[in-house]
């Protein structure tokens, strides 16, 4: 059986939702936020519920930052500005409606005189969500409407639920990563969540990492040099139940909290201050370029396996 959960979605409005014969989502107007993936036949859900008592989150969009800065600020041109940790898109209720069609919903953040006051760059932020047989697809564009450089990072951070079914627990779980790994992980100071000077060895010649609560209690894993370009959620008695493809993505971050059942698996384009930074924001490791009046797009994917829906 599936295991259920409350639906905090009740105390949200203004949602919007594709449906084909396999799939339905719903993305939430704040933020542009993905927050349901549910099977047609069976009801199923996969996302995080986003119990505020845990993390009252499903899947934010991060943007033009990944993480924390350091102080909660960086420079650019002999000023300095504040960033709430991830950006400016999570929880924003600024997003509106670009295009809907059939199978995909397009949101977009236009810059205006607030967003200049903490991010001095005129930009427009879109993404789309596209549903395509078991497949959802999240593309981001950003259009640099501005006369200069712009200097900005990209990510996501989806909640899978995790157990998917109620006669199971978080440790039958495992993530399993498309190819053999040797990889440690960045630790975070989890004072100040700045990326420190000290790694941790997590794969050794494998692509299996087992779930387990106390596998967060540094906070999330942070791989900047895997090899492997999809993950895939596995139960040890269901198989596997999703997989999430980020080709565009040199980062990953893996993340719960640890009384959450969930897991976070999280495509990035940049990456957290390190506790060594200057914090110049050109400088900032990760950080992409984009030239006036160019654009940048960048997509990732969910796919749930069949067998589950």
């Amino acid at each position: 059986m599936q295991s259920k959960q409350f639906d905090y979605l009740k105390y949200s409005i203004f949602m919007f939702a594709l449906e084909n014969e396999k799939l339905k989502i719903a993305v939430k107007k704040t933020g542009a936020e993905l927050c349901k993936i549910t099977s047609i036949k069976n009801d199923i859900d996969f996302m995080w519920n986003a119990n505020p008592k845990v993390w009252g989150s499903y899947a934010p969009n991060l943007f033009p930052i990944i993480g924390a800065l350091k102080d909660g600020s960086y420079h650019i041109e002999n000023k300095t500005y504040k960033l709430p940790k991830h950006g400016l898109v999570r929880n924003n209720d600024k997003l509106i409606v670009h295009k809907q069609g059939e199978n995909s919903l397009t949101f977009k953040l236009s810059y205006d005189e607030d967003s200049l006051k903490i991010y001095p760059f005129k930009f427009e932020f879109l993404i789309t969500y596209k549903l395509i047989d078991n497949i959802i697809t999240m593309t981001h564009t950003i259009n640099n409407l501005d006369d200069t450089i712009m200097y900005f990072s990209l990510g996501g951070h989806p909640a899978f639920k995790c157990p998917v079914y109620n006669d199971e627990a978080y440790d039958d779980y495992f993530l399993e990563f498309e190819h053999t790994e040797n990889s440690e992980t960045h630790l975070i100071n989890m004072r100040n969540g700045l990326i420190s000077n000290k790694t941790k060895p997590i794969f050794n010649n494998s692509n299996i990492l087992e779930l387990r609560h106390d596998l967060f209690n540094e906070d999330a894993l942070i791989f900047k040099d895997l090899k492997s370009k999809k993950v895939t959620l596995k139960s040890k008695s269901q198989g596997a139940i999703l997989t999430v493809s980020y080709k565009d993505f040199p980062y990953l971050g893996i993340w719960a909290k640890l009384d959450g059942d969930y897991v976070c698996i999280e495509p990035w384009l940049g990456i957290a201050d390190s506790e060594n930074t200057n914090q110049n924001l050109k400088e900032k490791e990760g950080i992409l370029t984009l030239m006036s009046q160019q654009t940048f797009k960048a997509s990732y994917s969910i796919e749930i396996h069949n067998s589950h829906l």
